[in-house]
């Protein structure tokens, strides 16, 4: 069987972002995605999130190809879309009117801020809703916030999120019938993301400011720290077990300065013994001594290596569509198994009949 969500037919209009990234979570897991393009829109073959999808081109400004589209959407079973609050709305396909085609549809709406509130029809990119959210106060070294990527808003707490909701308002529909409407905003996905920090603070776990907790860089045991060929390598020692290994391999198991481990004001001091040490040896070195021990440790990869890794091989981490080497459907089901993505297939949609 391809996938859990085999037999769900899935309608995306088409967007960036978070949007692709749902699309190909839930293509991945099996299920039918249509994605509607704007005609001359020239679509990326090799465009790992728009993988295993069925490419539909459509201008939802004219009558009839919004006719062509309430057909697709007539038995589909959920639509998504990111586009800013409104828009639907002016193009003459609002929600109401999509649930009066079909009344199971479920609807989901991807945006930064929301539909509703003072921002909501604000241009921003990831970057700023992760800002807004607290989330990207808590991501760098001491001195400034980094970006990290655009995991924590556009994927983590948008396009996962997004696809998360929708699988759950399915199942809601299958049960009841009725569809909904679902205000996915990445502010309040990039907040949930922080729900466990939020908690930490208010019990005096974590103090606001970076570089100063056990999980930002702040403790020796837990950061990156580069090697002799300016590589790179991660150590996560948090449970004095660990601890007790990672000083042990580092010769520094009877350094008294390393006792408390959780005497945060010999901290600095201490990461600064322990990058010295780590500096003096590649990471192949590193590897080979610390790699599949309980230290809790891992070799920083680059996009280039990471496939290479004997795990990611031993896992089918990454697999190659049409020569395109790229992450492999994930995670891995017992009883229904995800086949091998595929690249995108435009088809033609047949005229439209009006109802």
């Amino acid at each position: 069987m391809p996938g859990p969500l085999n037999g769900l037919k899935i309608v995306e209009l088409g967007s960036i972002g978070p949007g692709p990234f749902c699309g190909m979570l839930l293509a991945d897991a099996g299920a039918t995605v249509i994605r509607i393009e704007r005609p001359g829109v020239m679509v990326d073959r090799h465009d790992a999130m728009l993988r295993s999808r069925m490419i539909v081109h459509l201008d939802l400004k004219d009558a009839q190809d919004q006719e062509r589209l309430l057909d697709i959407v007539q038995d589909a079973d959920a639509l998504f879309e990111g586009m800013r609050p409104g828009t639907l709305e002016r193009l003459g396909l609002s929600p109401d009117r999509l649930l009066a085609r079909n009344s199971r549809l479920v609807i989901g709406r991807m945006t930064g801020w929301g539909q509703t509130g003072p921002l909501s029809k604000a241009a921003g990119h990831d970057l700023n809703y992760i800002a807004l959210s607290g989330a990207l106060h808590g991501i760098g070294p001491s001195a400034h916030p980094v970006p990290p990527l655009a995991l924590v808003g556009d994927f983590g707490g948008g396009g996962m999120l997004l696809a998360f909701s929708l699988t759950a308002a399915l199942l809601h529909a299958q049960a009841t019938g009725q569809g909904q409407v679902i205000d996915c905003a990445m502010t309040e996905g990039s907040g949930q993301l922080m729900a466990a920090f939020y908690s930490y603070m208010a019990t005096g776990l974590w103090q606001d400011k970076r570089e100063a907790n056990i999980v930002d860089g702040g403790a020796p045991f837990y950061g990156v720290y580069e090697t002799q060929d300016g590589k790179f390598v991660s150590i996560g020692a948090i449970e004095p077990q660990f601890y007790t290994l990672l000083l042990q391999s580092l010769g520094l198991e009877d350094d008294a300065r390393f006792a408390d481990q959780m005497d945060t004001s010999k901290w600095p001091e201490l990461k600064k013994v322990i990058a010295s040490l780590i500096k003096e040896n590649t990471q192949a070195h590193w590897c080979d001594l610390m790699e599949n021990t309980d230290i809790c440790f891992a070799p920083v990869l680059s996009l280039k290596e990471a496939p290479l890794h004997p795990h990611a091989k031993a896992r089918n981490a990454f697999i190659e569509v049409e020569g395109i080497l790229q992450p492999a459907p994930a995670p891995k089901y017992s009883l229904t198994p995800m086949a091998p993505p595929r690249v995108p297939e435009t088809v033609e949609m047949p005229s439209a009949h009006n109802s």
